[in-house]
């Protein structure tokens, strides 16, 4: 516990100043957010045709990463497997962290908010929005629970260390955050009990959800949307960015607080194994998907498709996408010299801006490509090119995660130390146990 102590006690000059950045980054995405407010959508680059512009690719990334999280944290705590300990709350964190942002983006496409409120009053059962606003909410929740119960045992263990240089207040926020938990057997088996019950309804939850998710678009009758492939496609792809910036999040503070020894080269070689695999999956879909449309040269799906494949328009985006996203991870995860948390992390980070390139992708084309012809209309019509306010109010959402993590960081560590407390327990009374069980068996013989 002691070698976490730090990270808790105080905060650093660094600290403070990429708080400072963040917080300053936030004050110009809330200026841009006035300005829409204010101004309506004209401020951002969103017309008839192109209805929705970068908001709804954040929004897909965000909430994906999400699910990522969830499904990872979920799937390594019920198998029980052995190196999840310092990943298991980095991706609880970016479940929740995530989970918040996400939907924001949603609201920033609505013209009118102070009509907010009718989506609830007036929901239609029949719009697979409202599926996915039911099913966003009570994901939510669960993903809050199953966090805070990986937490209590921690809680309790920052409250009564004594050795703790934290302000009064602070411990005593820890001991009502640990509800009474003083580590007795019931009270061990009843939180494992309701955690791995927990995480057990998150997995096909999330699975759930982020089919709901693509049938936004599957059930919109658009070139490159209309496909039933849209929901495994999803959920792969969720899946994958969050491996990524669950790397990234490793990496960042295995650095930052000196933990070689907990989060090791072991963690970042295993976790390339799963990018691996994953890229491999979402390389086969996107195959599928891409073969089926251009083998059928449907007209419309065909304008798409040409769009994407012209390097005069999203040709480059495109091949970008799928280098980095599919061909990068997998080269570095096969060869044993890049298989160490630099390379691994460099592939990661360039996965992850793939990935959101292919989600801008997904959206734009599509939209730009309007069934009924449009000759002799202004370009900005059709065409949509996003604004400063636009970029303004996305990197508010990724410097809001990061801050989140900071915060997050300052009062929690990053590594549940109560399964270490643990592991060193057991360890010491393991002679102890030797030896009681070794007598008995000399007088028996």
């Amino acid at each position: 516990m002691k070698n976490f102590a730090p990270q808790i006690e105080r905060i650093s000059t660094m600290t403070k100043v990429w708080i400072g950045l963040l917080v300053l980054v936030i004050i110009i995405g809330c200026v841009a957010l006035y300005q829409q407010i204010v101004y309506g959508h004209v401020v951002t680059g969103m017309r008839d045709h192109v209805i929705w512009g970068l908001f709804i690719a954040n929004f897909i990334f965000f909430i994906g990463i999400s699910y990522a999280g969830a499904i990872l944290s979920g799937t390594l705590y019920v198998f029980n497997v052995p190196w999840r300990r310092p990943i298991v709350r980095i991706a609880g964190l970016l479940t929740i962290a995530a989970a918040f942002i996400g939907p924001i983006f949603i609201l920033l496409c609505v013209g009118r908010f102070d009509r907010l409120h009718y989506l609830f009053i007036y929901a239609r059962l029949q719009s697979p929005i409202i599926w996915d606003v039911m099913a966003i909410t009570t994901y939510l929740v669960g993903a809050i629970l199953y966090l805070y119960l990986t937490l209590i045992r921690d809680f309790s263990i920052y409250g009564d260390a004594d050795f703790l240089k934290i302000p009064e207040w602070k411990r005593k926020l820890y001991k009502k955050l640990s509800l009474g938990y003083n580590g007795k057997p019931e009270q061990r088996s009843q939180l494992k009990n309701a955690t791995r019950t927990l995480a057990l309804v998150m997995i096909p939850l999330v699975i759930i959800i982020s089919s709901v998710l693509s049938w936004i678009f599957g059930m919109t009758l658009r070139p490159g949307w209309h496909s039933s492939i849209f929901g495994p496609y999803f959920v792969i792809a969720s899946i994958l960015t969050g491996v990524g910036v669950i790397i990234i999040l490793m990496w960042t503070f295995r650095q930052r607080y000196k933990l070689d020894n907990y989060l090791t080269d072991k963690h970042f070689k295993y976790m390339g194994y799963i990018m691996l695999v994953l890229s491999g999956i979402y390389g086969y879909f996107s195959f599928s998907e891409y073969l089926t449309g251009w083998y059928v040269s449907e007209k419309w799906d065909a304008e798409v498709l040409e769009k994407l494949f012209s390097f005069h328009e999203y040709g480059w985006w495109f091949l970008f996408s799928n280098i980095f996203a599919v061909v990068l991870p997998i080269i570095v995860a096969v060869i044993p010299k890049l298989r160490k948390p630099g390379p691994i992390t460099f592939a990661a980070a360039f996965m992850v801006l793939a990935m959101w390139v292919k989600r801008y992708l997904i959206v734009i084309p599509t939209l730009e490509t309007p069934l009924v012809p449009m000759q002799d209309t202004r370009e900005a019509w059709i065409h949509y090119t996003a604004t400063w306010q636009e970029w303004a109010l996305t990197a508010t959402g990724l410097a809001t995660l990061i801050l989140i993590y900071i915060v997050f960081s300052k009062f929690v560590t990053i590594v549940p130390v109560s399964d270490y407390i643990d592991d060193e327990a057991e360890k010491v009374e393991a002679p102890a146990t030797d030896s009681k069980t070794a007598v008995p068996e000399a007088n028996v013989s």
